[in-house]
C-alpha cells in the first residue's frame, strides 16, 4: 500500500535561476552530489533536481527517458494567506497564468477545496499554490 510521496526528480536546464527561484519560495537547498543534483526541501517534501550535466550524459538511466526541463507539474499546499502569496509572487516577477480559482485539492481524500494560483518556475515548470481554508 502507498502511504505518501517521498520525493520526485525533475530535470532541471536553469541551474542558478531554479535555486535561487525555490530559496526565495522558502525552500531548503541541498548540494547532494557535487553540484550535478540538487535537493529542493519544504515540509517532509522532496524534488530533485537534475542537472544537465545528469540528465544529457547518456549514461544516467534512472529517470523518464523523455522527460525534458518544463516537464514538472506540481501542486503546493501555501502555509500563508492568499495576500502573503500574491505578494512574494510580484517580488519574484512571476507572471500569474491562472486564478485565484477554486480547485479541489488532494486532502481529505479529495474532498477538500482551496484556492489556487498557477506560475511558472524559471524552467517554465506549472506549480500551483492551493491555499486551504483554516
Amino acid at each position: 500500500m502507498i502511504k505518501a510521496f517521498d520525493h520526485v526528480a525533475i530535470p532541471i536546464q536553469k541551474v542558478d535561476e531554479m535555486i535561487a527561484f525555490y530559496q526565495a519560495l522558502g525552500c531548503e537547498v541541498s548540494d547532494d552530489f557535487g553540484k550535478r543534483l540538487y535537493s529542493i526541501h519544504f515540509g517532509d517534501n522532496k524534488i530533485n533536481f537534475h542537472t544537465p550535466e545528469i540528465w544529457q550524459s547518456g549514461k544516467f538511466s534512472l529517470r523518464g527517458p523523455t522527460a525534458q526541463p518544463g516537464c514538472g507539474d506540481f501542486c503546493f499546499v501555501w502555509g500563508d494567506t492568499e495576500v502573503a502569496l500574491h505578494q512574494l509572487l510580484t517580488q519574484l516577477n512571476a507572471d500569474i497564468e491562472e486564478g485565484p480559482v477554486e480547485r479541489i485539492g488532494g486532502r481529505n481524500g479529495g474532498r477538500d477545496s482551496g484556492t489556487s494560483v498557477y506560475i511558472r518556475d524559471p524552467d517554465k515548470n506549472l506549480l500551483e499554490f492551493m491555499v486551504y481554508p483554516d
